[in-house]
């Protein structure tokens, strides 16, 4: 049995609330825990406390349910936090940081996390995320944070700047998104490769790739295999946005980025002339009218009397990090966003980068990936 305290910052986000709840849920590791959820919206907090609160009762598990719209008061005790927010309206803001940097002669490919639009992102919530940090090192100094707001790499350097003694990991979901495509560039389960990969947040290739049937490479064909693969993705649930960049980079460089044009060509001055242009643009279209058909569905189904089928795990790697420090599991984890000491040799010591990880009782500890 667990006496975790698991805070939940940004709860009223159906899609990370309802998926978070769902993880700890299904994790026998971390049963007779605390779940509280965290919201400055009240309407939207108390939807996703009503499902969540549904799923428990349904499936008579071991799981304390609380909720507040008070900070302070949510992380009292707190042993874990995950944090998931966002300033609104997002998607009117992201419109803008596009394209006021286009009006201005700047082609950019996306504006959320690099460039001049990554900028005014990080410069309206490092701000708000740094009052949380500040909370957390006043009132539960010893608890582990779970950071998934964008952008990564900067929020993720202002805390280690800011509170260079607060535990903390930045997680993405670009690699587990992309896994299924690496499994159909090789025709093999992923079971079967042995990976490792790693560099920046959303700026990470696959470093080295081997079957472990055979211990055979797998890189030569994946640069056989890979361009024509990644040109033919049109669709599909990641919501893919676009890989005429990446099969580029594949083809010149001979490295395979593990994240679609979105993300990588954000830190590519000549990113425009090569990307799909027209899926990334598409793809925060899709992403917002994703999250509307989500809180529809919500809400059908507390019509019904049947909200706690909306209560879904996903493949997000934040529980597995809770449950392997809780229980000692001596854990694998193939990407995660932390601070460098050593890890990377020939970037910043202060850096934030992405890595495959161990976790056990001690922390999170990254494996080096050398130059």
């Amino acid at each position: 049995m667990s006496n975790q305290k698991i805070v939940l910052i940004g709860a009223g986000s159906l899609q990370f609330g309802l998926s978070s709840v769902g993880n700890i849920l299904e994790s026998e590791g971390l049963l007779g825990s605390t779940i509280c959820l965290h919201d400055i919206d009240e309407t939207a907090l108390n939807l996703t406390f009503q499902a969540c609160n549904a799923a428990i009762q349904h499936h008579r598990l071991d799981f304390n349910l609380e909720m507040s719209t008070d900070r302070k008061e949510a992380l009292k005790d707190a042993t874990f936090i995950i944090n998931s927010i966002e300033i609104p309206p997002r998607f009117e803001l992201m419109d803008i940081d596009f394209r006021v940097p286009q009006y201005y002669g700047c082609k950019q490919i996306l504006g959320e996390n690099g460039g001049p639009g990554g900028l005014f992102h990080s410069l309206r919530i490092i701000p708000p995320i740094l009052d949380i940090c500040e909370d957390i090192h006043k009132i539960c100094p010893t608890a582990f944070l779970i950071n998934f707001s964008n952008p990564m790499t900067r929020i993720c350097l202002a805390i280690h700047r800011k509170y260079p003694s607060l535990k903390f990991v930045g997680l993405c979901h670009e690699y587990i998104h992309f896994s299924p495509i690496i499994r159909q560039i090789l025709n093999t389960p992923l079971s079967n490769l042995d990976i490792k990969a790693g560099g920046f947040n959303h700026f990470g290739v696959i470093l080295d790739i081997k079957y472990k049937d055979t211990g055979i490479d797998a890189y030569p064909d994946i640069l056989k295999n890979g361009p024509e693969v990644l040109r033919s993705i049109t669709t599909g649930p990641a919501l893919d946005n676009g890989f005429d960049l990446i099969a580029f980079i594949l083809e010149t460089y001979n490295y395979l980025p593990y994240t679609p044009d979105s993300h990588y060509g954000e830190y590519l001055g000549w990113a425009w002339e090569k990307a799909n242009i027209h899926a990334v643009r598409q793809f925060m279209v899709d992403y917002e009218n994703l999250l509307h058909d989500q809180y529809m569905r919500a809400k059908k189904y507390i019509e019904k009397g049947k909200v706690w089928k909306v209560v879904k795990s996903d493949e997000e790697s934040a529980v597995p990090i809770i449950d392997g420090i809780v229980n000692d599991r001596n854990l694998r984890e193939p990407s995660v966003n932390i601070p460098n000491d050593g890890i990377i040799t020939n970037v910043s010591q202060d850096a934030i980068v992405e890595c495959p990880v161990i976790i056990n009782k001690d922390g999170v500890h990254g494996i080096k990936l050398g130059d």
